[in-house]
């Protein structure tokens, strides 16, 4: 019979240090500050970056470039996973943040369609694949320093961090964007408002870069690394061996960054772009919606320290499949509406979205624990996550609004589906110890 070990006796301790955990957050939330600021602007972005003669094409394109972005993330995660694995948490997300701001302060600063003409879009494209490079690493890496240094039986709770600091980043973004555009009309929002948010990501990575600096080291990793001298197996032949871990980050994967990036990020400029929402009301309405988010999350992430992880996500991704109908259903050309439908859905996204950082850290052994997990998520979320908004708006124009609408749910639902059908497929790994180099968590516990 075995006992979960939340002590860890014997084993590297966790590092519980409120200055790694905020330094571990703020990143994350200034990288997905830069990476949604993307999706709340395309339709500002598709005006001065492409060419102006065909608008549904412009804005179709500026959808294709935010999936190109997410192209180069499967090989962010890869190196920076590797560089997670073999260098440390701290150095890889010091990286990523660098690297994202760097993106950002391309895009604030390139000229227009008008001025350069092609070289825009093609800057644009650019500065894109730089911050989809660092996304590809700084999510999975940071996770898994949080669910390193947090200890076993609230690891749920505080791995909600996560993605409270990813939608306070997006929160942030939605409200520079809402006050933009009360105090900024439309003409000169889309001639050089819309550069503002960029300019600010450049500034607060900096910020956040200087933060990693002083964050401590996971034990965690420092525990493995001198572990690792005694094994013969690579880094690489690791990662095979735990195929089966890696199938699962994609298929929980799956429904959530389809359902995520749907609902929480791009919501408010389909919104815009498809129901004619005034762009201040689509935009508050989405900053009301994550604000409850916010608070939804850290309420399943304790609710999984005490039943369990499955049951918790069992929940999320079947009643995400369930809400999606009934919230399209609720949409019309107010904002009241569109925060109404966001909320009902995100709700159930929050479960998910949570504990999936605890429950990744807790398949996969310390020793490869970030690249486990950075190369199976990056890869899913760039064929899914990144392609969700140019789908659903190559279905509306292809079909229809209706048609589209009903055939991008069944995509949505289907997905959702899916992923609850992978928790099937795992084992209950509440309260796991996670500190073993080698070992999974599970086999890990004490006896």
């Amino acid at each position: 019979m075995t006992t979960n070990d939340t002590s860890t006796p014997n084993l590297a301790k966790p590092r519980i240090g409120g200055s790694g955990i905020f330094s571990a957050a703020t990143g994350n939330a200034v990288e997905a500050y830069d990476w949604s600021v993307y999706a709340l602007y395309a339709t500002f972005i598709a005006k001065q970056m492409f060419s102006p003669d065909d608008p549904a094409s412009a804005f179709l394109s500026t959808l294709a470039v935010f999936a190109v972005g997410f192209a180069a993330r499967p090989l962010g995660g890869w190196l920076f996973g590797w560089i997670g694995d073999s260098m440390g948490r701290k150095t890889s997300m010091m990286l990523c943040i660098g690297l994202a701001s760097l993106g950002s302060l391309i895009v604030a600063v390139t000229p227009d369609y008008g001025t350069i003409g092609g070289w825009a879009s093609f800057i644009l494209v650019i500065a894109r694949l730089l911050q989809g490079l660092a996304h590809g690493g700084e999510f999975p890496t940071a996770q898994t320093y949080i669910a390193e240094v947090v200890p076993a039986q609230s690891r749920g709770f505080w791995s909600s961090a996560i993605y409270f600091s990813a939608t306070a980043g997006i929160v942030f973004a939605t409200i520079m964007g809402a006050i933009l555009s009360s105090f900024i009309n439309n003409q000169a929002m889309a001639s050089f408002g819309w550069r503002v948010p960029f300019a600010v990501g450049a500034i607060l990575g900096l910020y956040a870069l200087i933060m990693r600096l002083r964050m401590p080291e996971s034990e965690a990793f420092e525990a493995s690394k001198a572990q690792k001298g005694t094994g013969k197996t690579s880094l690489w032949t690791s990662v095979v061996q735990h195929w089966r871990e890696a199938l699962q980050v994609i298929g929980l994967t799956l429904g959530l960054t389809i359902a995520f990036y749907t609902w929480n990020v791009s919501a408010p400029s389909m919104a815009m772009s498809v129901h004619k929402v005034n762009p201040s009301e689509a935009l508050w309405a989405g900053t009301a919606a994550n604000v409850l988010f916010l608070f939804f999350l850290p309420f399943w992430g304790r609710v999984s320290d005490k039943i369990g992880r499955k049951p918790v996500l069992a929940v999320g991704f079947l009643g995400a499949a369930a809400a999606h109908f009934p919230a399209i259903s609720l949409l019309d050309n107010t904002g009241f509406r569109l925060a109404l439908a966001m909320t009902i859905v995100m709700f159930f996204i929050a479960a998910v979205a949570s504990i999936i950082p605890a429950v990744f850290a807790e398949i996969f052994p310390t020793a490869i624990r970030n690249v486990g997990v950075a190369v199976p998520y990056s890869i899913c979320v760039a064929l899914f996550g990144g392609t969700a908004a140019f789908i659903q708006a190559g279905l509306n124009q292809a079909m229809g609004q209706a048609a589209g609408a009903t055939a991008f749910g069944i995509y949505v639902a289907v997905s959702l589906v899916g992923s609850a059908v992978t928790v099937l497929t795992l084992r209950e790994t509440r309260g796991s110890n996670i500190h073993d180099a080698t070992l999974p968590p599970v086999a890990a516990r004490v006896s």
